[in-house]
């Protein structure tokens, strides 16, 4: 089902057309063919608006299909003072270029919303509750998400929306993360078997983030969370083995383990996934209950974790 909210007209700027972008961009066009006046827009970089690489160019041609404007700009070398600029000409700037281009990026793209003047800021924190882990957690890199929730508090003249997804469903199932070895058929728990972790799809995200910007009452300087499902460590092994038809071993890696093996790393590639792997394994931030999200309230359906994995495994795994 679903949801349906009252007309509300908006122009609107997404940062960044990846993997969560494009989503968000898709669904935002089509909850805009309802209220007309809304008008959706996409910052790029201008070699890629122009790419004539294959797949970068039918993204493009897709977005100029429906009715995107692409917007040349370039969120790691444009200053603060220009991209305002770009912000100020949108009543809503929606994050979702990721963290790939550095720590600082989330900062200096929370100063430009405020400096622009937009009327509402949602920032690039689609994923786990930074304040429920806290500083100093073994993902350094959340410090800097915690530093934009703190600036995003300090002020009253632009209103911000945190949405909270919990992991990318597909990133539980990822060989470089580790939870699901595949050729030895073993789940490895972070932290127990009955630690928890929220999943969300980048389609359901996309889906239920322009459900967000358009609902009314409207959402204001506040956290939203969505959960395709949650669920712990310990039932991902009987969820594979009801896809794939085959029995999977459970083993259990502990945080001080983790903690030890994300210290001894040197490969910062590597180090940068044990650091999430830390994080996970202490279970907080990283999972809620999914009958209090906003999808569950509004009985707006999305993917479980089973389902994806009926969708994505069988023929890649040797599913009979």
């Amino acid at each position: 089902m679903t949801a349906h909210f009252p007309t509300a007209t908006q122009s609107i700027l997404v940062l960044g057309a990846g993997e969560l972008g494009l989503p968000v961009l898709r669904n935002l066009v089509r909850l805009s063919r309802q209220r007309p006046g809304s008008k959706v827009s996409v910052l790029l970089r201008e070699s890629t608006i122009n790419s004539q690489a294959p797949a970068k160019k039918s993204e493009m041609d897709e977005l100029r299909h429906l009715g995107v404007e692409l917007v040349p700009a370039d969120l790691v070398k444009d200053s603060i003072e220009q991209l305002a600029a770009v912000f100020a000409q949108f009543d809503t700037v929606i994050g979702c270029a990721g963290m790939v281009a550095g720590r600082d990026t989330p900062m200096k793209l929370a100063r430009a919303a405020l400096q622009s003047g937009v009327k509402r800021y949602f920032p690039w924190q689609f994923g786990v509750d930074f304040e429920v882990i806290g500083r100093g957690s073994p993902q350094d890199l959340f410090d800097a998400q915690l530093d934009v929730r703190e600036l995003l508090r300090g002020q009253d003249r632009t209103e911000w929306v945190i949405i909270s997804t919990g992991m990318f469903t597909s990133f539980l199932f990822e060989p470089v993360f580790g939870v699901v070895h595949f050729v030895t058929d073993t789940v490895n728990a972070l932290g127990s078997l009955d630690t928890g972790v929220t999943l969300t799809t980048p389609d359901d995200i996309g889906k239920l983030t322009a459900e967000i910007v358009f609902f009314e009452p409207r959402f204001r300087n506040e956290i939203v969370y969505l959960a395709g499902d949650t669920l712990a460590y310990g039932e991902v092994a009987g969820l594979l083995e009801r896809v794939l038809k085959r029995s999977f071993k459970t083993n259990v890696w502990s945080v001080p383990y983790l903690l030890d093996e994300m210290e001894q790393e040197t490969d910062e590639h590597a180090k940068h996934i044990k650091k999430y792997r830390a994080v996970f394994a202490q279970g907080r931030g990283v999972a809620w209950p999914k009958d209090t999200t906003f999808n569950a309230r509004h009985g707006i359906e999305v993917t479980s974790a089973e389902q994806w994995a009926r969708e994505h495994l069988g023929e890649a795994h040797g599913q009979v």
